[in-house]
């Protein structure tokens, strides 16, 4: 769960959800689940940070496939809002840019971890409680 949860939490196309739920249809307690998937996904969401850190946007653009107009308007609204926007980065592709685009803005890494991590939990919990249910 830990690592599909980082893989689908860095910029690469992973389904987390998809490999939550068949874990817990085989038997698996739902709230090792939740931790494992929010520990590993916010990880994933501080490797885009750590990506937008190294600050060579030609990557970003080709080897990341992040389209240049998506990651100049996430570095618009993550400029006006700070590490609040990690909050956000739980969004489908949109949060990737998100993360990428404080890395690129060199927004507090302490303040940005722990937005990023509280955007994941939230996220994992609301699915842990839908899980719950079967």
């Amino acid at each position: 769960m830990f690592v599909a949860s980082f893989l689908a939490g860095s910029i690469l196309p992973f389904s987390s959800e998809a490999i939550m739920t068949g874990l817990r249809l085989a038997g698996l307690d739902v709230w090792p689940l939740v931790i494992c998937a929010t520990f590993g996904n916010t990880l994933g969401g501080i490797f885009n940070y750590g990506v937008g850190r190294l600050g060579k946007e030609k990557w970003i653009y080709s080897l990341l496939h992040v389209k240049e107009d998506k990651l100049e308007k996430s570095e618009r609204f993550v400029h006006h809002y700070g590490a609040w926007m990690g909050l956000l980065s739980w969004l489908p592709v949109l949060g990737d840019v998100i993360t990428i685009a404080m890395g690129t803005l060199h927004i507090n890494i302490w303040k940005s971890s722990t937005t990023i991590l509280i955007g994941k939990a939230l996220r994992y919990i609301v699915m842990g409680l839908i899980l719950q249910q079967i």
